[in-house]
């Protein structure tokens, strides 16, 4: 008998017949002899309805109370979900985080977890009943609501397998799985079978909405074996084969990954790129560019500080396009202590990468990015790599083209 714990996505729980229908899948595990717990988010929309409600009254919403509003979502869920469990026979009980409880830090908006309590959990568990916890909240220490940002509760989900020694995680989505970049731009995309964490995070952060960034970063901590697959099969499909759909994210790299070189390709159009021309070239020029906008809260990704000439120079980075008027206002504000000449922005830009395990045991892929990308007539901005991975900025209006043109000289589309 195994614990499991299945997270749900909005999708999933879109309307009250899609969430009979998640309430008919769980109880299939669960008649099955499995320990049960299921995380799920709001229902689709209704995280967006929330906030939006809050700027109808403030144009920059209270922090702290706009935590307690986007919270309540997720208990809408818990609470239908529930009650469909116990509609078809099954014992079931909802807790929100902070009855759990989830404890995190204070950063409302953006909360970190930092534990988590699983005695009520499992004293449920052991009572046979099917636990379901608000995922994307928490509480602080000062019991203040908080939430963990957008897609926290697929961090949820994880954490909560994490703290409970769980057999597995199975985030249940609207997609089948992890494929080898977005099939809506690359028609010949194809599903992976597996992938190792290290891959898994390098595409969630480089722009994969498949899984949160954060929700990786806990699997891979804690070793919790995940699972990526689709909630809009039948409900009522054999077990053994929806146990083993989908893409398992796991630490065994597959026997033949060395003959992968790349397993995927990853793109981001919230992208937008901030340069400093003309800064005195001068130990801590980064952090006295950088210092400022990290305490605002940006966060910074790609950089390139230029060649110093006639004791000047210029400093590039990107920033999520969303915080880009933001970061030139920060700047802007602190040029003059700089000693800047100017600052330049450009918001019509966007991220490629290549991933893969292979790339330790080969060379040549950085060469083969660059010439496709060249064959194409596609100027590369920035550069950034580390052991399993290649990042381009590129100018957004390229970006489909560039994804079709490195999957297919890649081969990405065969097995």
């Amino acid at each position: 008998m195994a614990l499991i714990v299945h997270k749900y996505g909005g999708t999933s729980m879109g309307s009250t017949d899609r969430i009979k229908n998640v309430a008919r899948r769980v109880a299939k595990w669960h008649d099955a002899g499995h320990r049960i717990v299921v995380v799920p988010s709001a229902m689709s929309g209704e995280t967006n309805r929330l906030i939006g409600l809050a700027k109808e009254i403030q144009s920059q919403p209270d922090p702290r109370e706009l935590d307690m509003i986007a919270a309540t979502g997720e208990q809408v869920s818990v609470g239908l979900l529930s009650m469909a469990l116990q509609a078809i026979g099954k014992k079931a009980v909802g807790y929100a985080g902070w009855q759990v409880a989830i404890k995190t830090d204070s950063a409302y908006t953006k909360a970190r977890i930092q534990s988590i309590d699983n005695d009520k959990v499992n004293r449920d568990l052991d009572d046979g009943k099917i636990v379901i916890i608000t995922g994307f909240q928490g509480v602080d220490d000062e019991d203040n609501i908080t939430t963990l940002g957008r897609g926290g509760s697929d961090t949820s989900a994880v954490a909560i397998a994490a703290a409970m020694k769980a057999d597995e995680c199975l985030i249940f989505t609207d997609v089948d799985g992890v494929y080898t970049t977005d099939p809506r731009v690359v028609s010949e995309a194809r599903r992976l079978k597996a992938i190792t964490f290290e891959e898994m995070l390098e595409l969630a952060s480089l722009g994969s909405k498949v899984l949160q960034t954060r929700s990786v970063e806990f699997a891979g901590n804690y070793r919790v074996p995940t699972r990526v697959l689709s909630s809009l099969t039948d409900p009522m499909l054999d077990l053994e084969v929806e146990a083993n759909s989908g893409t398992l994210i796991s630490f065994e790299e597959d026997k033949n990954m060395e003959q992968a070189v790349i397993s995927g390709i990853a793109f981001n159009r919230d992208e937008a790129k901030i340069t400093v021309l003309g800064v005195p070239d001068r130990p801590g020029v980064a952090y006295h560019i950088l210092g400022p906008v990290a305490d605002a809260n940006i966060e910074v990704d790609m950089i390139i500080q230029n060649q110093s000439v006639d004791g000047k120079t210029d400093f590039t980075f990107t920033v999520p396009r969303n915080d880009f008027q933001r970061a030139l206002d920060v700047l802007n504000n602190s040029k003059e202590s700089l000693g800047a000449a100017s600052i330049a922005g450009d918001a019509k830009v966007s991220k490629i990468s290549v991933v893969g395990v292979g790339m330790r045991s080969h060379v040549g892929v950085a060469s083969k990015m660059f010439r496709t990308l060249s064959e194409e007539g596609i100027n590369i901005m920035m550069i950034s790599t580390s052991e399993i991975k290649i990042s381009v900025l590129i100018d957004e209006k390229y970006m489909e083209l560039a994804v079709r043109a490195l999957h297919k000289a890649f081969e990405l589309e065969k097995a």
